[in-house]
């Protein structure tokens, strides 16, 4: 392989892979060309199979005009006969010969171009059918190449974020938080202890001992005058 042979592949090489990038780049117009140039190769495969049925539905009326002149010529032959036109008798059974004869090419010929014009009518639809398959493709890859493109971009907004300022700052009220907590546990050990309480507690302290004196008084105070009121009516 001569030098220029090398050169030509590694520039062939080369043009391969940008034209790939491309490709990749773009699936839309990929697709599109791709659709674009299937439609064009229906186009011309319905002109071929328009030629087909053409050719049938032209075999179909030459073998159906056979076959009437065929039926026609029948009792002509035998009116000749009858008549005794020999001459004319003969030239209508050659007729009828050639007639038969060419009904039954045509009747073959007409067979095989049926057959010829349902597969190309099959192979029509298919065509068709592949064409809508591929632009259903067409939408959901690209509606897949949407989805991971955004896919793409959240992955990449969340790896750019800084996680370790989040824990730093969650650390920071938690701590708070537990601190607040401790102030307010404090609050309520020592405030049973401190001067205050104490001299609430003994405040309620001094208030029920004379509230106690008083009842005692009371009490005291309604015996002794049972006691007068018994003396009365014993002197009675």
């Amino acid at each position: 392989m001569g030098f220029f042979d090398r050169l030509s592949q590694i520039w062939k090489g080369f043009l391969g892979l940008w034209i790939s990038d491309l490709e990749s780049r773009n699936p839309e117009a990929v697709y599109e060309a791709a659709i674009a140039e299937r439609i064009q190769k229906h186009r011309e495969l319905k002109k071929a199979v328009s030629g087909i049925v053409y050719l049938r539905n032209k075999i179909e009326a030459e073998l159906t005009s056979k076959q009437k002149e065929l039926v026609e010529i029948e009792p002509q032959i035998m009116i000749a006969v009858e008549e005794g036109e020999e001459e004319a008798a003969l030239v209508l059974l050659e007729k009828k010969n050639e007639l038969e004869t060419s009904i039954l090419q045509l009747t073959g010929e007409l067979e095989k171009v049926r057959g010829q014009a349902e597969e190309a009518k099959t192979g029509l639809l298919q065509f068709q059918a592949d064409i809508e398959k591929l632009r259903r493709e067409k939408t959901e890859m690209l509606a897949k190449k949407s989805n991971a493109e955004a896919r793409l971009k959240i992955q990449d907004s969340m790896s750019s974020l800084s996680t370790d300022a989040d824990i730093k700052a969650l650390n920071n009220v938690r701590e708070s938080i537990s601190k607040l907590e401790a102030e307010a546990d404090i609050g309520a050990e020592i405030g049973g202890e401190s001067l205050d309480a104490k001299l609430a507690k003994i405040k309620a302290k001094t208030g029920n001992a004379a509230a106690r004196s008083q009842l005692e008084q009371l009490k005291k105070q309604m015996a002794a005058k049972k006691a007068a009121a018994s003396a009365v009516k014993k002197t009675i």
